[in-house]
């Protein structure tokens, strides 16, 4: 038995679309709204799947990533050191 109260605050064209769309559906307002609440944030078994392959390709790039990373760090480095040379060399710094 539904027994407890909601009341959801929203501007006038907010509600006309809500109303608009459950019309369509042919369910209550009240039912629209309850159906986005029980359905909000659970993903489907199709989009479950596809966010399982995008983990799997995520993780198969993670290690080629952080390679490239630590090969950019090392190049800066040397870089600085370098920059530094030219500069001590020439008494700016």
């Amino acid at each position: 038995m539904r027994s407890a109260r909601v009341t959801v605050l929203m501007n006038p064209e907010e509600k006309a679309e809500m109303e608009a769309n459950a019309a369509r559906l042919g369910i209550s307002s009240g039912e629209y709204i309850r159906l986005a609440v029980d359905n909000f944030d659970k993903p489907t078994a199709a989009e479950e799947a596809e966010l399982a392959a995008l983990v799997g390709e995520v993780n198969q790039a993670i290690p080629k990533m952080k390679a490239s990373l630590e090969k950019t760090s090392k190049t800066v480095r040397k870089l600085l050191r370098e920059n530094d040379a030219f500069f001590l060399e020439r008494g700016i710094r």
